[in-house]
């Protein structure tokens, strides 16, 4: 869609639908089974964030990992269907529909679905401002 702008025409990106920017990334962090990544205006944003929807199947994880070096970043994950536990360096909790989890610089971290159903989440990351 496009709009025209102080007598120019600039594309409008406005409105996107999850299907349309979908990867599926297999092991993800050497994680077990398939995340489906759903993107949102890729190389469009100026934000210092991206934001994603994800889906695991039951028993699909995201691997431990951890951000710190020249890969700092800080994630915001937020449950929005399904069952899950998560872990932080040795703690683990169950996550669900609602909670809404920061994993912050340096913390070794991952997900995996425990549930009959998806576990599908809403995730934002960038690099913490000082």
């Amino acid at each position: 869609m496009q709009l025209r702008k102080a007598g120019r025409v600039v594309d409008m990106y406005w409105k996107q639908h999850e299907s349309e920017d979908v990867i599926r990334e297999h092991r993800l962090h050497e994680g077990d089974g398939t995340v489906t990544r759903r993107r949102f205006f890729q190389g469009a944003t100026k934000l210092p964030v991206k934001i994603e929807v994800w889906e695991l199947l039951p028993g699909a994880s995201e691997g431990s990992h951890v951000h710190e070096g020249n890969d700092t970043l800080e994630e915001f994950y937020y449950f929005i269907e399904g069952r899950g536990v998560m872990w932080m360096d040795d703690k683990e909790q169950v996550v669900e529909a609602g909670d809404a989890v920061l994993a912050p610089p340096g913390v070794d971290h991952g997900f995996r679905c425990v549930g009959d159903e998806t576990l599908k989440l809403v995730i934002a990351w960038g690099v913490p401002q000082e």
